[in-house]
C-alpha cells in the first residue's frame, strides 16, 4: 500500500528545482521516470552560463524520456521533459506557454529558479507539483511559498540527503512543505501520480 494518496487527474504539470548538489538526484529521478509518464516536467537548475552544450546531453542520457530546451512561446505539451537554458530566464505564461527572459539575475541566477516556481505557480495554481533539491542558496524558496500559497503540493528533498541544504532548508522556513522526501521517496511519489493518469 502507497503512502501516497494521489487522486486521478489533480495535477497537470511539476516543475523542479534544484542547485549545487543536485545533478546526481535529478539524475535518479529522470531515469525511473516511466518512459509514458504523462504531466510536463519543467526543471531549472543552475548551471554554467557560458557553457551551452552538455547539460541537456547529460540529463538525456540517464532520462527515460528525452530532455529539451524550450524556446520562447512555445506551447507546453504533456508528457514532456523541458530545461531551462543557460543564461535564460524561464517562466510560464498563462495560455501554457513558455516565456524567455535574459533580465538581471535573482538570488544571483539566471536562471533563477524562483521565477520558474513562482510563473508555474501562478499558472498552474493548485494543479502544480513543485520539488526543490540540493543547492546552495535561497533561490526557489520563495517560490516554493509562492505554490503553497495557491494551493499547489511542495515536495522538497530531506536536508540530510542533500550534498548542501540550503536550498530545502529556506524553503521550509519560508512555507509548511507538504512532503520532506529522499530522492528514492520523491520517486515513488511521481510513480503514483503516474498511475492516478494511467
Amino acid at each position: 500500500m502507497s503512502k501516497f494518496k494521489i487522486e486521478p487527474n489533480r495535477f497537470k504539470a511539476i516543475v523542479i528545482g534544484g542547485s549545487a548538489g543536485s545533478f546526481q538526484g535529478i539524475t535518479k529521478i529522470l531515469s525511473s521516470l516511466p518512459a509514458d509518464f504523462q504531466l510536463p516536467i519543467i526543471m531549472c537548475l543552475h548551471r554554467l552560463k557560458h557553457v551551452r552544450h552538455g547539460f541537456v546531453e547529460a540529463l538525456s542520457i540517464k532520462s527515460s524520456k528525452p530532455v529539451e530546451e524550450p524556446y520562447d512561446k512555445e506551447g507546453i505539451k504533456k508528457g514532456k521533459v523541458y530545461l531551462a537554458p543557460a543564461n535564460y530566464h524561464l517562466g510560464v505564461e498563462l495560455g501554457n506557454t513558455f516565456a524567455m527572459g535574459t533580465d538581471d539575475m535573482v538570488n544571483n541566477s539566471r536562471p533563477s529558479i524562483d521565477i520558474t516556481l513562482e510563473t508555474c505557480a501562478y499558472n498552474y495554481k493548485n494543479k502544480l507539483i513543485g520539488i526543490l533539491l540540493s543547492g546552495a542558496n535561497r533561490d526557489g524558496a520563495m517560490g516554493m511559498k509562492k505554490i503553497k500559497d495557491r494551493g499547489g503540493l511542495t515536495i522538497v528533498q530531506s536536508p540530510e540527503e542533500c550534498m548542501i541544504d540550503t536550498m530545502p532548508k529556506s524553503a521550509m522556513a519560508l512555507c509548511e512543505i507538504d512532503h520532506i522526501l529522499k530522492v528514492e521517496d520523491i520517486i515513488l511519489f511521481l510513480k503514483e501520480v503516474h498511475k492516478a493518469y494511467s
